[in-house]
């Protein structure tokens, strides 16, 4: 018996989030798999999460989606059957498929997304894609039919998403390389150059979650790291300072906002000035970086609006897409361009 369903998915750098409307819940798990001798599956989420850098050769753990587009598309396939098929009831020859999508990446790597429902044998009965930026506002609240301008910015784990959207539509949208894994990378060079002290990006990601700040404080924190000596190659403990690793962030934040002022100054001045009395959406998993709002309002000249479970925002939007018909039109059928 197949029961009629609908799926939103989200297919984060970092995390899959996939809506299922029949359960009226959200999964949100690593967007990771471990493979092992190239061909058997290990473990895929969380599960496989727990044996990054730490499995042996023969285990290879691995990210599927790498800079908001698809790496590989068999092992995304592999996680998104792993997930489905997890006794949740996904399954179903009846099912429509609601996908979000970066807007400012090539056709191809946008028919990835699109090919990997409709090559598989989930069988979907549709795909709809909706461009990420319109989910994310759509999940914060915002009614993204008024014609009025809207400044969302989506720093996630490979990228920052930066767009201006008006009536439903994007009306100007920038998508770089930056996102939270490159703060990890300069967590980890900084503590190797500052304190001679070898970390993972486990441990720079916690460091990046629970320590971090994107502007110095007072008084300054300190912390106690674990990791292993540069020089001789024992493990060893060293006491950081925060504010020191907030200055060494200060690069990557700055990339960001260099990005932001561009999509600034071309936008229209009407939608300028509803930016201006709105401000800005911030949303995506790093988002949570400790005052990342106050460096941005400070550097931008705007109010910043930040959220609860900010990585969560796409996937909400999604949701709301598929249950409430007012925004149903939000979602479009993929055409094929035909050449005569």
């Amino acid at each position: 018996m197949f029961i009629n369903n609908t799926l939103g998915i989200d297919f984060g750098t970092c995390n899959i989030k996939i809506f299922n409307q029949n359960k009226k819940k959200i999964i949100n798990e690593r967007n990771i798999i471990a493979i092992e001798n190239k061909d058997r599956v290990l473990a895929v989420g969380n599960e496989a999460f727990e044996m990054y850098e730490k499995a042996p050769d023969e285990i290879e753990v691995v990210y599927p989606i790498s800079g908001g587009v698809i790496a590989s598309i068999a092992y995304t396939k592999m996680i998104l059957h792993k997930f489905l098929g997890r006794g949740l009831g996904l399954f179903s020859k009846t099912c429509d498929y609601y996908i979000a999508i970066p807007s400012d990446i090539s056709e191809v790597q946008k028919r990835a997304f699109n090919k990997l429902i409709t090559s598989s044998n989930i069988q979907a009965k549709k795909v709809y894609v909706v461009d990420s930026a319109v989910a994310d506002a759509v999940g914060v609240g915002i009614d993204v039919h008024k014609a009025q301008g809207v400044f969302v910015m989506n720093i996630g784990a490979d990228t920052a998403e930066i767009s201006v959207l008006s009536m439903g539509s994007i009306v100007l949208s920038k998508m770089i390389q930056v996102g939270g894994n490159r703060i990890d990378e300069t967590i980890m060079n900084f503590l190797k150059r500052k304190y001679s002290l070898v970390v993972g990006e486990k441990t720079a990601e916690h460091l990046k979650k629970t320590f971090c700040c994107a502007v110095p404080e007072r008084p300054d924190s300190k912390t106690v790291v674990a990791g292993r000596d540069v020089v001789t190659g024992l493990p060893i403990e060293k006491e950081i300072s925060q504010n020191e690793v907030s200055e060494a962030l200060n690069e990557v934040l700055s990339s960001i906002v260099e990005s932001a002022r561009m999509i600034l100054e071309r936008t229209p001045p009407e939608l300028s000035s509803d930016i201006l009395k709105d401000g800005l959406y911030l949303t995506g998993g790093t988002s949570e970086l400790r005052r990342l709002d106050d460096y941005l309002a400070s550097a931008l000249g705007v109010k910043v609006n930040r959220f609860e479970n900010p990585s969560e925002s796409v996937v909400r939007g999604l949701a709301k897409i598929i249950c409430d018909p007012n925004y149903n039109e939000l979602a479009t059928e993929p055409r094929e361009k035909i050449y005569y």
